[in-house]
């Protein structure tokens, strides 16, 4: 794999993983504006591995109280409201689990056309702005997430394996739309990220094991630490901006990819 193109991707995978603008759409979109061959499943797991470590280091404060408190929960099955947290989080990755194992296969050959990640880029993009706008003054903290609220989230999550829809963007728009602020919904989106981009990387691990793909170290560690000080990086600028300014830039940009996408693809 050229250099300058796992350099490029990296950033990218890095900058739109956790902003509400589709890291799968903009993954497709850039080989197929430049023409350049895919990049191949194992630089893939090596962008997601960094982007987990990202996302790991940036909650490390909350995943130290989640973790634990989650495990010392079963001595007496009785778990405090960080535990209750981790269980939440558990709760809201069944629904994507389950659909992407038995449905991954199916997307990945009908979903990745573009004037379906245009679509879906420009209506969830919409939903968007909408919860934005009728959240902006939501100030319900995370911490009072039903279960019911979290199977709700963890539905919509699901939506994100249509190319184009956003993971961390359907989720948080769910999360406003129930009334939390806009700091709270990003925060657990991050939260909620953390199993499926572990789970996510596994199964693509696992495809690469089995696959006769040439591997090149030096291209995947560049790929993975590049991606992973990017995202690193987006995360912290994220908070802050949505707590100052919404989510109105990423909207406006969603409708102008659309519009891209459509220009040059379809």
């Amino acid at each position: 794999m050229d250099i300058f193109h796992a350099i490029v991707l990296a950033i990218v995978q890095g900058i739109t993983e956790f902003l509400p603008i589709s890291s799968s759409a903009h993954l497709i979109l850039v080989p197929k504006l430049f023409a350049w061959a895919d990049q191949g499943l194992a630089f893939d797991v090596a962008v997601h591995v960094g982007t987990l470590v990202a996302v790991v280091v940036f909650l490390n404060k909350e995943i130290k109280q989640i973790a634990p408190a989650w495990v010392l929960g079963w001595r007496g099955f009785n778990w405090d409201i960080h535990g209750q947290l981790g269980w939440l989080i558990i709760l809201a990755t069944i629904p994507v689990g389950l659909v992407g194992l038995l449905l991954n296969d199916f997307i990945e050959a009908n979903f990745r056309a573009a004037w379906i990640i245009a679509a879906s880029t420009l209506f969830f993009g919409i939903l968007l702005g909408w919860a934005d706008r009728k959240g902006t003054q939501n100030s319900t903290p995370i911490e009072s997430l039903t279960w019911k609220q979290t199977i709700l989230v963890g539905m919509a999550q699901t939506l994100a394996l249509i190319p184009g829809t956003s993971r961390s963007g359907v989720t948080m728009t769910a999360l406003l739309a129930l009334g939390f602020s806009r700091v709270a919904a990003a925060r657990f989106s991050f939260l909620m990220a953390v199993p499926v981009i572990a789970l996510s990387g596994l199964l693509k691990g696992a495809e690469l094991a089995v696959s006769e793909q040439t591997v090149e170290w030096g291209v995947l560690l560049l790929g993975a630490s590049l991606s992973a000080v990017v995202a690193f990086t987006c995360m912290h600028w994220f908070v802050r901006f949505v707590e100052r300014v919404g989510m109105m830039p990423f909207v406006i940009y969603r409708i102008l990819l659309s519009i891209v996408i459509v220009w040059v693809l379809v």
